[in-house]
């Protein structure tokens, strides 16, 4: 088992809400008349700036938990919690608002607009806030910087590497300073050095901003770097 995050004690001895939790959630489709159960009864706590890996086999739903847990999907029972609240009661509106808010993720292809070039695509999520371009340019460059695309901003995607692209997309995913990273494979397309690279920058940010991060992955060295590994198995959760 991995380690336990400690409960933050907030201003007034209150606790925290946990950055994310996820209570009793069941997902299933119907397919030509079948029931199909993906996820059972999956409980979970992530506590600020914790680091967990889920695993399991292919098809075993592990995407379909990353797009539940992120807002992206709808559990059919059961609660997703961000910060203390319920995707399920907000409006389509509050709950894209609440996901800019809170949530980054990284795909394992990175997803980047090819009309725009490094710096845009990394500014967007702030501009998308209203933030004034010169303040969320000034924070893209930063965050490329440090992603060792200083030289690279106004490249576009197709004149990027594969590694370059999904150190792009993390930047990305983090320039908003979110609670949560979801990230589905995100060194599935990368050779061993740019795997590596990317990983060493998720939780070196990780460890700066203190965003909690959950990473669905096939590699063993990548889940073995987090504090806690799940295995999801006949749509079940449980500690690896």
């Amino acid at each position: 088992g991995g380690r336990r995050a400690p409960n933050r004690q907030g201003p007034c001895g209150m606790t925290e809400p946990a950055t994310l939790t996820c209570e009793h959630v069941g997902k299933h489709f119907e397919e030509a008349g079948q029931r199909l159960e993906v996820l059972k009864d999956v409980n979970l706590v992530v506590r600020r700036g914790e680091t967990v890996a889920i695993v399991g086999a292919s098809g075993s739903g592990k995407t379909t938990l990353l797009q539940i847990l992120g807002g992206l999907d709808l559990p059919s029972s059961g609660v997703v919690r961000i910060q203390g609240q319920a995707f399920a009661e907000l409006s389509d509106g509050a709950r894209g608002a609440l996901r800019n808010r809170a949530l980054g993720f990284v795909y394992q292809f990175h997803h980047l607009l090819p009309e725009f070039t490094a710096l845009e695509n990394v500014a967007m999520p702030l501009l998308v806030r209203r933030r004034p371009v010169a303040e969320a340019e000034r924070e893209a460059r930063e965050l490329l910087e440090r992603v060792g695309l200083g030289a690279r901003l106004t490249h576009r995607p197709a004149q990027l590497s594969g590694g370059e692209r999904q150190r792009a997309a993390v930047a990305r995913a983090l320039v908003t300073r979110p609670q949560l990273v979801l990230a589905d494979e995100p060194t599935g397309n990368l050779d061993g050095n740019n795997a590596r690279g990317v990983l060493e920058l998720l939780l070196e940010l990780n460890r700066e901003l203190g965003t909690s991060l959950m990473i669905v992955t096939h590699a063993p060295e990548l889940a073995a770097r987090m504090q806690r590994v799940l295995v999801l198995e006949d749509g079940r959760l449980t500690q690896a």
